[in-house]
């Protein structure tokens, strides 16, 4: 657990709300480390950004990058 957090406030549907109290129940654990699990798992966590590999692509040896850069940076965001 991180030793600062902010509070935040979500408004859920009624039956969303439902479900995640009962998985919470289910696990025995929080509402807040559901819904903080799940929110690393949709955006992702500090450990999991991903790195383009164009960003070492001036070590490649090719001589056209940057003429190739769009090309590039379309292949690697579409992986």
């Amino acid at each position: 657990m991180l030793a600062y957090m902010k509070r935040t406030t979500v408004k859920l549907p009624d039956a969303l709300d439902a479900r995640l109290r009962h998985e919470a129940e289910l696990r025995g654990t929080t509402i807040a480390d559901i819904s903080r699990e799940a929110l690393e798992a949709y955006l992702g966590g500090p450990s999991e950004r991903r790195r383009l590999g164009a960003a070492a692509a001036g070590r490649s040896g090719r001589s056209d990058v940057s003429e190739r850069i769009e090309e590039i940076l379309a292949a690697e965001v579409g992986r």
